[in-house]
């Protein structure tokens, strides 16, 4: 079984159809924009729902070395990258469709909004720390900065991820609605306990 799903993720087939899956959710929105079923509030759907799929994608770039290393499936290492670069671009469509529907694109009232409510200054910060993470995703960057230092780098992500959970808390708080925080919450607290556990382990 093992040696199937190892041939199966390193089929050439495999890094495409991740993308095909990975834009789904992409395809999905524009096409529920263009027929009008967004719901009431077509905006708010759409930020939300890019917002939602950029901590989705994180999430599982995260979880990709715990279930590397606990099923024995090293090919599964190639998959993360693609998911990283997903989750940027979805954060950015989420900040340009915060920016464009919400602000009408007014870069003044953008920076009143993002120095007054605290949720979206976690927001911005969490698109700040990803920037430097996508730029430095192809391999000249990895050799131009040496293997030690971009691993050091990217080790930002967790903290991407704390601060985009904490951008998320805050924006469900408004509404009192803490479930789905919680089940995110919680998805993070294992991915992130489980590295703290492996090192003190050593």
């Amino acid at each position: 079984m093992k040696r199937l799903l190892t041939a199966a993720l390193l089929h050439r087939a495999a890094k495409p159809a991740l993308f095909l899956l990975c834009l789904a959710p992409l395809a999905g929105l524009f096409y529920g924009a263009a027929t009008n079923q967004l719901g009431a509030n077509p905006a708010e759907k759409l930020i939300r729902e890019l917002g939602e799929w950029t901590m989705r994608l994180l999430w599982l770039t995260l979880a990709i070395t715990p279930l590397r290393q606990l099923s024995g499936l090293a090919a599964l290492a190639r998959f993360r990258r693609m998911l990283g670069v997903f989750s940027f671009a979805y954060a950015s469509l989420h900040l340009l469709a915060y920016g464009w529907l919400d602000m009408g694109l007014e870069v003044a009232d953008i920076a009143r909004d993002i120095a007054k409510r605290p949720f979206i200054l976690m927001g911005f910060t969490a698109w700040l720390l990803m920037l430097p993470l996508a730029a430095t995703s192809f391999n000249r960057a990895i050799k131009a900065l040496g293997a030690p230092r971009w691993q050091a780098l990217h080790k930002a992500v967790y903290a991407v991820a704390v601060v985009a959970l904490m951008h998320f808390i805050w924006m469900r708080a408004g509404k009192n609605n803490f479930g789905e925080p919680a089940v995110y919450g919680a998805i993070l607290a294992l991915l992130l306990g489980w590295r703290v556990w492996k090192k003190l382990r050593g």
